[in-house]
């Protein structure tokens, strides 16, 4: 009975042969294991790519992070800037106006100065002209002098 079976085995595997099912089947089998090795490499692939996708997502949402933070920097800065406007002016008028006073400060000395020198000078002249002024008195008392003798 085994050698019938074993016999109507062989038999049904010739007419399949035959008949081409066998071929097919195994056609299709090696399809299916040429199909699933291409999905491999493609999940291998993506898997690989995966890695890259993240740090290049993980980077793309740290600049996002920067770039608002450098908004916010910036409008914070216009906030300061706005509310520190009325102080700055404040501060530059009173500049000004120490400045100003400066400027007035040595005008008044440089004019003080030029008053000291003035009145140096007229000192001087003055100096000089009672100096030419005894001289003279001294050059004339000598001859009025003798003259004085005389009336004696």
């Amino acid at each position: 009975m085994n050698k019938l079976l074993e016999f109507g085995r062989k038999a049904m595997f010739y007419v399949r042969v035959l008949s081409g099912y066998e071929e097919r089947r195994i056609r299709s089998y090696r399809l299916e294991l040429q199909r699933r090795l291409e999905q491999a490499h493609e999940k291998k692939a993506a898997l690989r790519r995966v890695p890259e996708q993240v740090i290049l997502s993980e980077v793309r949402n740290m600049v996002e992070e920067m770039q608002a933070l450098n908004k916010k920097l910036e409008e914070t800065e216009a906030a300061i800037e706005e509310y520190f406007k009325p102080l700055d002016k404040e501060a530059e008028i009173i500049m000004k106006m120490q400045l100003d006073g400066e400027e007035s400060t040595k005008e008044l000395l440089e004019t003080l100065q030029k008053q000291a020198l003035l009145e140096k000078l007229e000192e001087e002249r003055n100096a000089n002209t009672q100096n030419a002024e005894t001289s003279q008195q001294h050059n004339q008392d000598p001859a009025s002098a003798p003259s004085h003798a005389q009336m004696r």
